[in-house]
């Protein structure tokens, strides 16, 4: 070696040790924090997926009999999140909203599954991270306000004829709520609470896109990591649709079916059907602890998956109210390209897909459309692995359940189950199915946000994983 290779190779030993970021550090989950209809933690998700069973059920919250979507996936009411946060604590959580505690126990549930140690579980034990070494991203959706709490609120808020009047809501109706009503509802107190428990100071962030909020917080999370600026993250999402005012909000948008009490609610939602009507809410949070692999290794944790390749593009037709998706597919095919190149791989690599498969016709065919443009004739040999109908579409929490989905799948080198009443779209391995063994080296997790975010993750079957 000459001396200016020399030279320029000590420059680069250097440069590496300043800005480790230019080395990419390989990143993996290894902690899975899932709530859902079907239960708390990973293992209910999965045990519910291998036996192809459906958590949608008329709804009970609230009398949704009247209401043009009567069905949804809810998290079991006896679920408190106040089993879930430390003694110390607990005062908090008079001002968590649902969303908020959804992830709260999603937290909670992912420190555990990765035999972590926080300030918020001690366990008598030191924390396993330093507090800077430890991120937060998590996708959060627009919180819609409870309706108990406005109802005292605009019972004062009427005029001597009794009709509402905002001059009155903003005098003697703002008076009916608490100081701190406000702090309940603000999408960044899911990342504030989590943090504030587990003592997270490093890199935190909140992201708000739909469907797609919590892939593009894994992907922010995986970027920290890479750059060195965390070792470990919390990273997913958590939302509830199941509320009155939520719930038109959700039937607006036309992704949801409309649904009558007298239904079965397991036939429903039917991705990629030839005669699917719509989607159901759902609600539940997939908190994932995403973790350097070097770290990972060197305390002798679990690795689900390696995250081996991100990516994410935005295309939808705002010019219409709801906006539509794309039909060309041609954004989410791009976000798959680039998560392909990322990996490393072709695209015939890829041993099974998790798409979004929400069961709304337009959405559903935007989809396909993608996944022909990058696999073409081989999408008929690539197995979905489709969700909604056990689980329904969770909002802000789809796309990190799904990414839980497929890292279960790397794992367990199994495909679950398979709900699908009715036909599917021609030239798709998308039919009702019993769960079966399969070798699962790469998965490929994708789909859209309402708003036109495309996420594609890849999954990569980790060497200690089995």
């Amino acid at each position: 070696m000459t001396g200016a290779a020399r030279c320029g190779a000590a420059r680069l030993v250097a440069d590496l040790a300043r800005y480790p970021w230019l080395m990419s550090r390989a990143v993996g989950i290894t902690g899975l924090g899932v709530v859902t209809g079907l239960g708390i933690g990973g293992e209910a998700l999965w045990e519910g997926l291998l036996a192809g069973r459906s958590a949608i059920g008329p709804i009970r919250q609230f009398d949704a009999t009247a209401f043009p979507v009567n069905f949804a996936a809810e998290v079991d009411a006896a679920v408190t999140v106040r089993d879930f946060v430390p003694k110390n604590y607990r005062k908090a959580v008079k001002v968590m909203c649902r969303d908020v505690e959804l992830a709260v126990i999603g937290a909670a549930r992912a420190i555990a599954d990765a035999k972590m140690i926080t300030k918020g579980i001690t366990d008598g034990g030191e924390p396993t991270f330093a507090p800077n070494r430890v991120g937060c991203q998590i996708g959060s959706g627009l919180i819609v306000a409870e309706i108990n709490e406005l109802t005292a609120a605009f019972a004062k808020a009427r005029d001597e004829t009794g009709a509402f009047t905002m001059k009155r809501f903003g005098v003697e109706g703002m008076n009916e709520l608490t100081p701190l009503w406000l702090l309940k509802y603000l999408p960044n107190m899911l990342a504030c609470h989590v943090t504030i428990i587990h003592d997270c100071r490093g890199p935190s962030n909140t992201i708000t896109c739909g469907e797609a909020s919590g892939a593009l917080s894994i992907g922010e999370s995986r970027r920290v990591i890479e750059r060195g600026d965390a070792d470990v993250c919390f990273s997913g999402g958590a939302e509830s649709k199941i509320n009155m005012l939520a719930l038109l909000r959700q039937h607006y948008t036309e992704m949801m079916a409309t649904t009558a009490p007298d239904m079965d609610p397991g036939a429903i939602v039917r991705p990629f059907g030839t005669d699917a009507i719509g989607s159901l809410p759902g609600e539940g949070a997939a908190i994932l602890m995403v973790e350097s692999i070097e770290t990972a290794q060197q305390r002798g944790a679990r690795v689900y998956a390696e995250i081996a390749g991100f990516g994410a593009t935005q295309s939808a037709d705002l010019s219409t109210c709801p906006p539509k998706p794309d039909a060309s597919g041609d954004g989410l095919a791009d976000a798959i390209e680039q998560a392909l190149r990322d990996t490393g791989i072709k695209a015939d690599a890829i041993d099974a897909i998790v798409p979004m498969g929400c069961g709304q016709r337009q959405y559903d065919a935007a989809e396909v459309a993608a996944l022909q443009t990058v696999f073409g004739l081989h999408l008929a040999k690539k197995p979905l692995v489709t969700t909604k109908p056990n689980i329904g579409l969770c909002a802000a929490a789809t796309s990190a359940l799904d990414v839980a989905a497929g890292a279960l799948c790397v794992h367990h080198q199994a495909l679950p189950a398979r709900i699908a009443p009715g036909a599917v779209l021609d030239g798709l391995d998308a039919g009702a199915t019993k769960q079966r063994d399969a070798r699962l080296e790469y998965v490929l997790v994708c789909g859209s946000g309402f708003g036109g975010q495309n996420t594609a993750v890849v999954l990569k079957r980790h060497k200690q994983s089995a």
